[in-house]
């Protein structure tokens, strides 16, 4: 299934975040009922937006008469999407801008220095790093990017629900955790932090934990089976339980809670720092258990969860490696090179609520964003980071995403790792792992099954660094 970010919405989460309806009871007409509702909502709530702001759309021709459409493109019965001879997805977003597969049209932009200050000074040691350029950087993805997390967030008290020491036939002890989140002060939100956890029976100690953001969907149980046969702990995080993935779930969930109920400030957060808030107070918990190395302790993410995961890394500095797959706009592909994903597209009316209100101001006006993708990932530095894109994966833009390790590693140099060692592409499944930035390009599409075995690998020889 590819959880790609052209969908507008998918479903919110399951019964247990009480935000939703449990769609497994519902029939196929109450079910699309149901998400028209809440595409409707998010389109209002998305024009309250671009009016707050005086933001208006350019008057555009019907799609199919648009002169600035490519003429190669087809429009296949039934969608409102366009496609190339390859199968390549082309949409026309709000501002006018068609998608883009060209390398030869691609570039043009100058990427900021990470290790520049906003007065034009250098950045000459780590210390310059850690209190002056890195807080810029970090200030501007929370203000203008991804929204600031409040600090009046609620308690959250975690309960063991259920224990299961027979697990993947035997292999396992699942532990189910719920996060009870404290509502008193807005009642009617009832967000929730849904946590699954595998630990192998096999462990004689402590032993470290890989963390899936996830969402309502079946577990990938292949992927934890895989860590479990490392040796590894593995968790899942519904992020459906603790803020509903769109735009007409913003007066519930956990940033319905805060607000207690009101519209978010134009620099408040979006849903993706909502789940990173979730993800770290699921952080908390896992320092508790005894079964678990507190200081290997990693995050992992796909598609709009290797966005997640990355912002994760970069504002929570407990994580100790990051495994960000097929991430693409808003992750670690660069923002304004024109390829696949763009800024206009998360802009859009489908995918804004992932970011704070101020993000909006971007759409069909790239250059004026403070910061790229490279930035992003020069925030978990020095951490270890897997960065991985497919080749079939156009919409998510692996070259960009090399473009953008490349990009940060000299941040990594700085403060004493090793980041990328070459600006060129490397060949479909050759890993770029010397260092603590690391780079893969699997042959296949969009997914994160290919690169498992490689970033456990990666991982092992990381974690050894960290006892």
């Amino acid at each position: 299934m590819r959880l790609c970010c052209l969908v507008a919405i998918i479903l919110p989460g399951s019964v247990a975040n009480a935000q939703a309806p449990d769609f497994q009871k519902m029939t196929p007409e109450q079910r699309t009922a149901y998400m028209n509702k809440m595409r409707e909502a998010s389109q209002e709530d998305w024009q309250k937006v671009m009016n707050q702001f005086n933001l208006k759309l350019p008057t555009l021709p019907p799609p199919a008469d648009d002169p600035k459409r490519p003429p190669q493109l087809k429009q296949k019965e039934g969608s409102t999407n366009w496609y190339d001879d390859a199968g390549n997805t082309h949409v026309r977003s709000g501002w006018g801008n068609w998608t883009n597969y060209d390398e030869a049209k691609a570039e043009g932009h100058d990427l900021p220095n990470p290790l520049v200050l906003k007065s034009g000074k250098p950045v000459k040691d780590a210390n310059a790093w850690w209190k002056q350029r890195r807080p810029e950087i970090l200030n501007d993805y929370l203000t203008e990017i991804y929204g600031k997390t409040p600090k009046n967030t609620p308690k959250v008290r975690f309960e063991v629900t259920e224990v299961i020491d027979t697990a993947l036939k035997s292999k396992a002890i699942r532990k189910t955790i719920v996060g009870h989140i404290d509502n008193s002060r807005y009642p009617s939100a009832k967000p929730s932090i849904n946590i699954t956890l595998y630990t192998p029976v096999s462990a004689k100690g402590p032993v470290p934990l890989m963390v899936l953001v996830w969402g309502s969907f079946p577990a990938p149980m292949l992927t934890i089976n895989r860590v479990i046969t490392a040796g590894w702990a593995v968790a899942t995080v519904n992020t459906g339980s603790i803020q509903m993935d769109n735009g007409g779930g913003l007066h519930e969930g956990i940033i319905g809670l805060v607000n207690e109920g009101k519209d978010r400030k134009p620099d408040d957060w979006g849903v993706l720092s909502a789940w990173c808030w979730g993800l770290s107070r699921a952080f908390d918990y896992f320092e508790t258990d005894k079964a678990i190395n507190a200081k290997q302790i990693g995050i992992q993410g796909h598609s709009r969860w290797g966005k997640t995961a990355l912002l994760a890394g970069a504002t929570d500095p407990r994580w100790a490696i990051v495994f960000a797959s097929c991430s693409g706009s808003m992750g670690a592909s660069l923002e304004k090179r024109n390829y696949g994903e763009t800024i206009d597209n998360v802009a859009g009316s489908g995918e804004y609520h992932w970011m704070a209100e101020n993000f909006i101001k971007y759409g069909g006006n790239w250059a004026a964003m403070p910061v790229d993708a490279h930035e992003l990932i020069a925030l978990v530095a020095p951490r270890p980071l897997f960065i991985t894109g497919g080749t079939k994966d156009s919409w998510g833009d692996s070259y960009g995403m090399f473009l953008a390790c490349v990009g940060a590693s000299p941040v990594y140099n700085l403060l004493g790792k090793k980041g990328l060692t070459t600006t060129e592409m490397p060949k479909p499944d050759e890993a770029l792992m010397d260092g603590e930035l690391a780079f893969r390009n699997h042959e296949g599409g969009h997914t994160d099954a290919p690169d498992w075995p490689v970033f456990l690998e990666f991982a092992e020889k990381q974690f050894k660094r960290i006892k």
